[in-house]
């Protein structure tokens, strides 16, 4: 791979910045504010940073299309970039996962997430890798609570493991683009 795409998923607008919903564009911010990257607008339906780890290029990309259109975004920006989607790394959350969890797969259906639904809908395939962050706690809320827990910033005592699985989701995700998904996917998924 000479080239990565890194999508992290969210919604853009300050009112969803520190949401369990925009886990993937706070993994991203986090890699882009290492290298005092800035992020530019492209195309009207997403964000990218260019940044180098450990030889090589990664591009990140946060979609401005909201969740439910994030494939829309992943399209344009896996043509404008001409990177494949086997090169193309999605990092978002999980609420089936427990707070702090991460989980590498190469590929998979979306799991009930919106946002995995569009792009795989948009790309025509469950074949790309995906970094998938657990926010779920215990007790988890009613079925139809969903969507406002999703939307909801962390809680006071949950701001600690939030930081850390961050922190760590960053280095996953440079550790796939250095190392490769087999030896990320065993140090990460734990």
């Amino acid at each position: 791979m000479d080239r990565i795409l890194v999508v992290g998923l969210g919604n853009p607008g300050d009112e969803y910045a520190e949401t369990r919903h925009n886990i993937g564009f706070q993994v991203l911010d986090m890699l882009a504010d290492a290298v005092a990257g800035r992020w530019d607008r492209r195309g009207g339906t997403y964000a990218r940073v260019t940044i180098r780890a450990g030889g090589q290029t990664l591009i990140l990309c946060k979609p401005l299309t909201y969740m439910n259109n994030s494939g829309d975004a992943v399209a344009d920006a896996l043509h404008d970039t001409g990177v494949r989607a086997e090169d193309l790394l999605v990092v978002t959350d999980d609420f089936a996962l427990p707070l702090g969890t991460l989980r590498l797969r190469r590929r998979g259906s979306d799991g009930g997430h919106n946002g995995l639904h569009s792009i795989i809908r948009s790309l025509g395939t469950q074949w790309f890798p995906r970094l998938r962050c657990g926010i779920r706690r215990e007790p988890m809320p009613a079925k139809e609570q969903i969507a406002d827990f999703v939307l909801s910033p962390f809680d006071r005592e949950e701001l600690l493991a939030a930081k850390d699985m961050r922190v760590r989701a960053a280095e996953a995700v440079t550790e796939f683009a250095v190392a490769g998904y087999d030896k990320a996917m065993n140090r990460f998924n734990k």
